[in-house]
């Protein structure tokens, strides 16, 4: 078989997960377990900010845009802080830990401002903990399979969302739509996480068993990052920005019809195709070039906005909800591991921190632009400008092609 070939065989798939790392599986299910948790949460809580706490379109745009720039914002700091002290556990568990204490807070809000600070401080855990978990991911694996780490790590993530929507209606059934109620069982899979996370997972063997040494990290090191580094930055910035927050997906199917326990059927669907695709993608990254799934991932996003767009019925809001997450699939991977590949391994948590600050900024952006859209000229509107951005996804992956030539 080519080594360009999309598709593996299954020896040479098994041989790829009994060489990872057992750290890369427990990282995993820690974030399985707080996606069960958080997506519960996420799959319910554009509904109840419109229709319990009403909501504009604008405000619960705005809302998820500050709370996911935040959680980028956040990974800077969080990035640097575990280069500069050797150490990524620590902020792990820490990361991981606010974001489980938070989970309480969603079923006590009464206001969206109570609920915008719930979410604001889960970002904020989710920040702490991003840069330094993708780091140490990057530290454990040996360079032939990253993408096939962050492939399983990303496929787990996403077995978590598609578990935890599938959980929210279930327990809206047998809860009789108590909202409220289903929120507070969130608690018990983040409190899992959080307990996996502290038993299962060790500092890398170079860094535990070694005094720790403080590294000092100065500007002109973020500067100093690298061409390839920076071209991958670019990348990601206008990919994210051709992608705004999932909860237009949830808005966009209920405004075609779908209703009541059905809701978190939006993500359930994404998210099983992302599980299902990403570590496929995962692999095939580490044998064909970044372009063919750059390329591919930004087409499906296009075809995904374009359906969104136009759709007219349930059906057609969940087949873009399902291109959706192959587009993740295809490239959120992909560019973990890009960045692991281009930063030198002392300034790795920097590097990841600095990524995830720029997609955290083009976050915020698009979700603010797509909930203004949405509210000035319906949603229609909203998606077609995403199918612009995402076709300009496309021309940058074609200009990364021809600059990494």
């Amino acid at each position: 078989m080519s080594p360009d070939s999309p598709f593996q065989t299954a020896a040479s798939t098994r041989v790829s997960v009994r060489h990872l790392p057992s750290d890369v599986w427990a990282l995993g299910f820690t974030s399985m377990f707080m996606d069960v948790s958080s997506e519960l949460v996420h799959s319910l809580l554009p509904v109840f900010m419109s229709s319990v706490l009403g909501a504009s379109m604008l405000t619960i745009g705005a809302v998820e845009g500050v709370a996911e720039a935040t959680a980028s914002i956040t990974k800077v700091f969080s990035g640097v802080l575990s280069d500069y002290w050797g150490r990524r556990k620590a902020l792990v568990v820490f990361g991981y830990g606010l974001s489980a204490a938070t989970k309480p807070l969603f079923p006590l809000a009464s206001t969206v401002a109570w609920v915008a600070a719930a979410r604001f401080t889960d970002r904020i855990g989710k920040g702490i903990r991003g840069a330094p978990r993708d780091a140490l991911v990057a530290d454990v694996t040996p360079p032939s399979l990253r993408g096939t780490a962050f492939g399983l790590r990303q496929a787990l993530d996403s077995v978590g969302a598609v578990v935890g929507p599938l959980s929210a209606i279930a327990l809206m059934a047998l809860l009789h739509d108590n909202i409220k109620a289903v929120l507070w069982t969130a608690m018990i899979p983040a409190a899992l996480s959080v307990a996996i996370l502290l038993i299962a997972v060790r500092e890398p063997a170079h860094s535990a068993g070694s005094p720790v040494t403080r590294t000092p990290i100065h500007f002109r090191d973020v500067r100093g990052l690298g061409r390839d580094y920076w071209l991958v930055i670019a990348i990601g910035a206008v990919f994210t920005l051709a992608r705004f927050s999932d909860a237009f997906l949830i808005l966009r199917a209920q405004s075609v019809g779908l209703t009541g326990l059905l809701i978190p059927m939006v993500l359930v669907v994404m998210n099983a195709v992302n599980t299902a695709a990403a570590y496929p993608a995962g692999v095939a990254s580490d044998r064909l070039r970044p372009t063919t799934l750059l390329v591919s991932g930004s087409a499906v996003l296009l075809a995904a906005q374009v359906v969104l767009a136009t759709a007219l019925s349930v059906a057609a809001a969940l087949t873009g909800a399902a291109l959706w997450g192959l587009h993740m699939a295809l490239t959120q991977g992909l560019l973990s591991k890009l960045i692991a590949d281009a930063a030198p391994a002392k300034r790795r948590g920097t590097a990841f921190g600095v990524f995830n600050l720029i997609a955290g900024v083009s976050t915020l952006l698009a979700s603010v632009i797509a909930g203004s859209l949405w509210n000035t000229f319906g949603p229609s509107i909203a998606f077609w400008a995403g199918a612009v951005l995402a076709a300009c996804a496309m021309g940058s992956a074609l200009v990364y092609r021809s600059a990494a030539i």
